[in-house]
């Protein structure tokens, strides 16, 4: 055992660049185009290093134009990356660029922490290999860099096969430039369009400006920055405007609909994120609902569409959100599991309900405009959090089939005289406009759920809303709609109803209603008819069909009904054609009739009319 112990031996892996190097090539990042954003990204470093060390009084401060200039010569297939930031020394050459995966960022954090804590903000850093993304697309690299220090300027010139050389270089200013030789398979990065376009996409929004020479005369002389500094995201909610926001909104998503609201996000420790988040206009229901959340760190665009971040339910929202606590080579297999993007992901769903209250209790008449658009997604995600609809219970809104619109208390309220703790409501307000009308005429509102989820949602509520219950208006008759009339049941009448139906399982019951211009109205009970839909929505049943247990009230106000009594003892073919009218008339209001009962009823529609 002590021979073995003594035979140990200690050592590190090492590798050939000759093996390394084909690796970062193909493999290095998913996009090839990131190359762009990691050069840019140390350029933007360099600069924000060196403007810590003027603030910090280690370097007298100046009034230097700070700036990146990213330059393309076509004629010498390269594509050039020059800042005015801290540059190197040759030490710190051979160091930060020639060990692979060793962050220059890292070690100025470890250097200058104990300065100021501040002295780490901005520096994007935490990844070693982004200078090397360059050899994706470059058959060579160049660098040529100078210390803020003055020390002699070097020049660093490296193959695709990892093989380098060290000089002295004439370069006269502080700062690095980064020129890559771009191979002849990669050419399409030597097209200005291309990279124009690269730019806009990751650097957008970096801290320092970016200037873009593609090689082309200037008409007018004047170089323009092609990012912004200090976006929207990074300025306090009280300094941006309206038009502001919708501004940036057009210009990060090339969406000319105006947002419906938007949320400014500014949270402190220990989140420490920012962000704008905005609900889409949608130009009709179909129209796909995938929202967008771009994903940034320190103002250096991370991802286009990170869904992680936002709950599935909120998915139709679109944004930008600043996480700086968060690695700007973040995995999506990260972000499912880190607890910072849970603790983000909770605040977005608080601020979006507090927004939600704010615009209903501030601004009702706005909120009330869009309710209609953002109706089934508020519904959706109260249906999946009910902490969310713990928070937006109050600010959930009614339609009616008015054209009103209602709090649940506040239509609960109004119900207390005459439909205590009971929502009616229809899902067609054409098809079911005659039980509508009957509900209105006696005071009481009509709740509209036009779509699908809303009868979902109706049945949720009933769980988390204590005693309440929701009624379609064609479940049943209310008492507030009965009259004083005296009620006689007729069993030749329900007979026959029951014949011209042709379902032995339907209900015939009479009752006396104020309104005796109906003469019979076909109810399906609500817990029936839920089923049924529910059935419909796991394919279980037909889409036309309605279920077995339907009832059909006879109106013994109505004079019809009261002529027929007369006539079905004395004249069965009348009586037979009268009552078949009447039951497809109410069946009208329940579904589309199929081919052979539309035929039917147009036929009795013609003999009706040869009778008059």
């Amino acid at each position: 055992m002590n021979n073995q112990a003594n035979n140990t031996r200690h050592g590190g892996i090492s590798v050939d660049t000759e093996h390394i190097y084909p690796i970062i090539k193909k493999w290095l990042y998913s996009e090839k185009d990131i190359f762009l954003r990691e050069i840019v990204s140390n350029a933007a470093d360099a600069i924000t290093k060196l403007k810590r060390l003027s603030s910090l009084g280690i370097r007298e401060q100046t009034d230097e134009n700070y700036r990146i200039t990213v330059t393309l010569d076509k004629t010498a297939g390269t594509l050039t990356v020059a800042d005015n930031g801290i540059g190197m020394t040759e030490e710190e050459l051979t160091k930060y660029i020639c060990s692979i995966a060793l962050s220059g960022a890292v070690d100025f954090i470890e250097k200058y922490e104990n300065q100021s804590d501040s002295s780490k903000n901005g520096i994007i850093g935490h990844f070693g290999l982004g200078f090397y993304s360059a050899f994706m697309v470059s058959s060579s690299v160049e660098v040529k860099t100078k210390s803020y220090t003055d020390a002699p300027a070097v020049h660093w010139t490296c193959n695709e096969a990892g093989e380098y050389e060290t000089e002295a270089s004439d370069k006269a200013e502080h700062g690095t430039e980064v020129i890559m030789h771009i191979s002849d398979e990669e050419n399409e990065y030597l097209n200005a369009s291309k990279i124009r376009s690269m730019l806009d996409k990751y650097c957008s929004f970096m801290p320092v400006e970016i200037y873009f020479d593609d090689g082309e005369d200037k008409q007018d002389g004047e170089e323009k920055c092609v990012n912004d500094t200090f976006p929207l995201w990074q300025k306090s909610p009280s300094e941006c405007s309206d038009e502001e926001y919708k501004e940036f909104y057009r210009k990060v998503f090339a969406d000319y609909r105006e947002p419906l609201f938007h949320i400014h996000i500014n949270a402190d420790y220990p989140l420490n994120f920012k962000g704008i988040l905005y609900f889409p206009r949608f130009a009709n229901e179909y129209e796909t609902i995938e929202g967008q959340v771009k994903l940034y760190y320190n103002q250096v665009f991370v991802a286009d569409n990170i869904k992680e971040v936002i709950p599935d339910y909120l998915l139709v929202l679109r944004g930008v959100l600043d996480c700086p606590e968060l690695p700007l080579n973040v995995s999506r297999s990260y972000l499912q599991t880190n607890s910072y993007v849970s603790m983000v992901s909770a605040h977005i769903v608080k601020k979006v309900a507090d927004k939600l209250n704010y615009l209903c209790n501030n601004s009702r008449e706005e909120y009330e405009k869009i309710w209609k658009d953002i109706c089934p997604f508020i519904n959706y995600a109260c249906m999946k959090d009910k902490k969310f609809y713990e928070r937006v219970k109050n600010s959930l809104l009614l339609s009616l089939t008015d054209g009103r619109t209602m709090t649940y208390g506040e239509y609960l309220e109004a119900a207390k005289e005459k439909n205590e703790n009971t929502v009616y409501y229809a899902t067609d307000a054409s098809l079911q406009a005659q039980y509508v009308s009957m509900f209105t005429a006696e005071g009481i509102n009509v709740a509209l759920f036009e779509r699908p989820i809303e009868s979902q949602f109706c049945t949720m509520l009933e769980q988390y809303m204590e005693g309440v219950k929701f009624v379609r208006v064609d479940s049943e008759i209310a008492d507030s709609l009965k009259g004083d009339g005296s009620v006689t049941e007729n069993e030749e009448l329900k007979a026959l109803f029951i014949k011209v139906s042709g379902n032995e399982h339907l209900e015939v019951r009479f009752d006396s209603l104020k309104n005796s211009s109906v003469p019979a109205l076909l109810n399906i009970s609500e817990q029936s008819r839920r089923m049924e839909e529910m059935m419909k929505y796991y394919s279980f049943a037909d889409g036309d069909s309605l279920p077995s247990e339907m009832t059909i009230v006879l109106n013994t106000a109505s004079p019809l009904i009261e002529k027929l009594t007369d006539t079905v003892g004395t004249d069965s073919e009348k009586s037979e054609a009268i009552a078949s009218y009447i039951y497809k008339v109410c069946l009208l209001s329940q579904k589309k009739l199929s081919a052979e009962e539309m035929q039917s009823f147009l036929n009795d529609s013609f003999d009706i009319l040869m009778k008059l």
